[in-house]
């Protein structure tokens, strides 16, 4: 198996992920792709496009929705299946499971006009029920799914989601 890595990624990053692909001797060459981050050679209408947690995963249908949008629709356009494998772990192991994360923006210290003393204060930020809806909706309009793992297995993750072909 060959993997190419696309050449976007962060060299610190993916350091374990390129140990677990020399442990297992894939050949790993970096170089821009289309759309995500990793393809198997033997199956170039597959991608992995990976993310750090649910937190970036989550600033990605926000704030930078439309960008996202548009890389979901080329690789639709393309015939590609995209895969967005989460780095999350934390008790996400699958898609439902969102429902129940707690964004870590969803409060805010600041000090007090009143007391001068810093208080919480809960913000707007998206919740995981509401994520898992809009995750669903990018599965159906799309044809994208999502798959969640610990950080420490994300190599053996991307082997295992590429070399099965899903």
């Amino acid at each position: 198996m060959v993997i190419q890595i696309d050449s976007r990624e962060k060299a610190r990053a993916i350091k374990m992920i390129v140990e677990e692909f020399d442990r297992q001797g894939i050949k790993h060459p970096v170089s821009k792709l289309m759309v995500g981050d990793y393809m198997n050679y033997d199956n170039p209408r597959l991608i992995i496009d990976r993310k750090q947690n649910l937190s970036e995963l989550c600033a990605n249908v926000c704030q930078d929705h439309e960008r996202f949008r548009m890389e979901l629709l080329l690789a639709q356009k393309n015939e590609i299946r995209m895969v967005i494998l989460v780095e999350h772990g934390k008790g996400i192991r699958r898609l439902e499971d969102v429902i129940w994360w707690d964004n870590p923006r969803r409060w805010k210290r600041i000090r007090s006009q009143k007391t001068g003393k810093y208080e919480e204060v809960e913000t707007k930020a998206m919740q995981g029920e509401v994520l898992y809806k809009v995750l669903r909706t990018l599965e159906r309009k799309y044809g994208c799914s999502f798959f969640f793992c610990e950080k420490k297995d994300t190599g053996r993750e991307i082997i295992r989601i590429l070399g099965d072909g899903i």
